[in-house]
């Protein structure tokens, strides 16, 4: 992996070769009825669904404007990823290989415990057949780190010829997997200028880490250099959260030191809040249909149930219950996904 040769010090985010993939910054804006029906802190959102004009966009396309350079230097010819059934995380790796011209191998494991009929052909996993992907799928359940199914994928190409380039669940566990969203950070500190405004708090969701972490040394960076400080809040749709905790301190970590951040980050810049992921991974709980509907009631801004209902769900009872001040203003990161509603039509019923 080029990343850094040994004794080298990358000391800058620009200096990391990035294949533009987004339309640019990405939107920011007022939730104000939300804000309103919760009676604290004021409620913004960034819309990573509105980033890119492939396949709907979303959180991984940031990611991937810098595993891409990577890959075409390798001379990839196929980019092989896994996740779950309705993953968007492969949606947008199908995208992006079709928008660079290399093909794609996907393995669709059997993540989430759900009965809808159709979650293995609708939403995600049908965008990533009709851009070409080779969809395979898998029994095998749920977990976030490297996967034998990958590994076998990444051998399977090799061994017919091709040569593949290899992106782990989320591209949480690629080197580089941090660095879109250390990257967003400082698109959040110019935003921040023109709009005027300040947002000491950041809720983002947290299963496979890259995207909160990315945030966290993003933002230590700009603390660093003179910076406000801030909160980022991860809240767990993971369901197993000591590995998510110890992987997003060990990505921010990791990636600090990429971007030539001085000094550590420590163990209570890394938050990540249980509460809403419920027992299973996937698997909607109350709180999650309830923050769908008042978000799409309240605000015509629409959730999804894996990811962002959990993550919403965890900022409106933190908001009232005051764990977040009424003098806070908030960001939420809307990371996409809503594709996957399509599998889950029982949870309106």
């Amino acid at each position: 992996m080029s990343v850094r040769g040994k004794g080298a010090k990358i000391m800058a985010l620009q200096d990391f070769e990035r294949y533009p993939l987004t339309f640019g910054p990405s939107p920011v804006h007022q939730l104000p009825r939300l804000s309103a029906h919760l009676g604290g802190a004021s409620i913004w959102a960034k819309r990573e669904d509105c980033n890119s004009g492939l396949a709907f966009g979303g959180n991984k396309v940031r990611k991937l404007e810098y595993l891409v350079p990577d890959a075409l230097a390798q001379g990839a010819d196929t980019l092989v990823s896994i996740g779950g059934y309705q993953s968007n995380h492969t949606r947008q790796v199908a995208a992006v290989a079709a928008h660079v011209g290399l093909k794609c191998r996907l393995v669709q494991e059997h993540w989430v415990d759900w009965d809808d009929p159709g979650t293995d052909r609708v939403g995600n996993i049908l965008l990533s057949r009709i851009m070409g992907a080779d969809v395979r799928l898998d029994p095998a359940g749920f977990d976030i780190g490297i996967r034998t199914s990958w590994e076998t994928a990444l051998r399977e190409v090799r061994e017919a010829g091709g040569t593949p380039y290899g992106i782990p669940a989320g591209a949480s566990e690629h080197p580089l997997g941090g660095l879109g969203f250390a990257r967003w950070a400082y698109e959040v500190a110019e935003q921040e200028k023109e709009l005027g405004v300040f947002f000491d708090t950041i809720v983002v969701c947290t299963v496979t880490g890259s995207t909160h972490a990315g945030m966290i040394a993003g933002f230590h960076a700009l603390r660093e250099a003179g910076g406000r400080p801030r909160r980022v809040l991860g809240i767990d749709a993971s369901a197993t959260l000591d590995r998510t905790r110890e992987q997003v301190v060990r990505i921010a970590r990791h990636t600090a030191d990429l971007i030539g951040v001085d000094t550590p980050i420590a163990d209570d810049e890394v938050v990540v809040l249980p509460g809403w992921a419920g027992q299973e991974y996937g698997v909607p709980v109350d709180s999650t249909v309830e923050a769908i509907r008042l978000t799409g009631r309240l605000e015509g801004v629409i959730l999804d149930p894996v990811y962002e209902g959990k993550s919403m769900a965890g900022l409106i009872d933190l908001v009232s219950s005051g764990e977040i001040s009424r003098d806070s203003t908030v960001l939420y990161a809307h990371l996409g996904g809503q594709l996957a509603l399509n599998a889950y039509p029982a949870i309106f019923d």
